[in-house]
């Protein structure tokens, strides 16, 4: 089964080449019986992928169960995943069958494992490694044949090391990792995953249909979600029930989007923030500015030359070398500058009376603002810098090459 056919079985919208990778190892994976590590974020569908893995597996006819191991108190986590015998504790009436009994033959999915006690994690080590455990109370050793898929929205490794996690039990349970990507990665997805949640509640609730204009499409897409794929929905859901103008504007969508986190994705200026948390405006804002700042700068420093003059034999002693290097530096188009150079006037004995003296003669345009315009003359000279070749102009503009791709079509390049 293809990615496309196993998106259109489980519903699965988006168009990502990160999402149709994880579709594409959950694929791979499901015919085996190995253990799977999914990780990602918090609403991102970590659970939607375990229920692939099971339906394309040979247990698809066996039971599956969810166990959210952090809503499970620490107590009586391993009576519910293994069970206990009568008397085993204050409470425990009667026997029971825990989880990895009951799911003999199919799926388990262990949700938020890294939110699983030491003790609790010692046993489940053993079932992965041999299918054995003991109930609570008891001495009686039973055996499952049950597959385990695990799941954490927390770096699992980075619980290694602080020995909140077993080296040995993340190892085992690591076999084949899956990595879900959060919805700020899946920019391209956002519209589409709106749309059909809106289709879904308007008819479930029975209101008329509603759409988005190009400003709210743009905030919905420039939000980073940290809630991901569950938030989206519970904003799609709240403006089919609550709003009667069915046409949503940018700042009816605001409404619903937390402030502070809103205005967080405006372009802007960021200071101290890593590379890696910048959307693609973001950077290319930060591009420009930077490019400015350099080259006033340059620009400044070559102007004190001229002002107080340079050390004799250097370059700025040069007064050609030195116009060739005003010239050399380039600045945004709005400014023009040239230069006349004043020959020295020379005595006799062919000693310089004064320096030469260069008058600059600027002229003022206005300076274009257009987005397009910026984007499109940096994408030419990046290209140009890297002779046409497409990753390096990607990387040096900081941006994926796929966007590159994108960006050269939609501006015609």
């Amino acid at each position: 089964m293809d990615v496309q056919e196993i998106k259109q079985r489980f519903g699965i919208i988006g168009n990502s080449p990160l999402l149709n990778r994880a579709i594409d190892i959950a694929n791979q994976v499901a015919p085996t019986d190995i253990s799977v590590l999914i990780t990602g974020e918090s609403g991102s569908g970590k659970e939607a992928f375990s229920h692939i893995i099971h339906q394309l597996s040979s247990r698809k006819h066996g039971p599956f169960i969810a166990v959210n191991c952090g809503a499970i108190p620490e107590g009586t986590i391993d009576s519910e995943l293994f069970g206990h015998e009568k008397g085993a504790y204050t409470g425990a009436v009667g026997e029971r069958k825990g989880y990895f009994e009951t799911v003999n033959g199919g799926t388990i999915f262990l949700d938020e494992i890294g939110e699983m006690p030491l003790g609790t994690q010692a046993r489940l080590l053993r079932v992965l490694e041999s299918g054995q455990f003991i109930r609570v109370g008891s001495s009686k050793v039973e055996k499952t044949n049950v597959r385990v898929i695990a799941a954490t929205n927390v770096d699992v490794y980075e619980a290694v090391k602080a020995g909140k996690f077993r080296e040995d039990l993340y190892y085992r349970l690591n076999t084949v990792p899956l990595r879900i990507p959060p919805l700020r990665d899946r920019r391209e997805d956002v519209y589409l995953l709106f749309r059909k949640f809106a289709a879904d509640f308007t008819d479930k609730y029975r209101t008329p249909p509603m759409q988005l204009d190009e400003s709210a499409q743009q905030v919905l897409t420039n939000y980073n979600w940290p809630g991901n794929v569950r938030q989206l929905k519970n904003i799609a859901e709240q403006l089919a029930v609550l709003e009667r103008d069915r046409t949503i504007t940018a700042a009816t969508l605001l409404n619903y989007i937390p402030h502070e986190a809103g205005r967080s994705n405006l372009p802007m200026r960021v200071e101290n923030q890593s590379r890696e948390d910048f959307s693609e405006r973001d950077i290319l804002y930060k591009v420009l500015f930077d490019m400015k700042r350099d080259m006033v700068e340059l620009k400044k420093l070559v102007a004190e030359i001229i002002e107080h003059g340079a050390a004799p034999g250097s370059y700025a002693h040069n007064p050609q070398v030195l116009n060739q290097l005003y010239h050399d530096i380039e600045l945004p188009d709005h400014q023009e500058t040239q230069f006349t150079l004043q020959q020295p006037v020379v005595n006799t004995n062919n000693s310089k009376i004064n320096e030469p003296i260069i008058t600059p003669h600027a002229e003022e345009v206005e300076e274009s603002l257009s987005l397009v315009d910026k984007e499109s003359d940096l994408i030419r000279k990046a290209l140009k810098k890297h002779k046409g070749k497409r990753k390096l102009a990607a990387h040096e503009l900081g941006i994926s090459e796929r966007t590159l791709y994108r960006k050269i079509k939609e501006l015609n390049l």
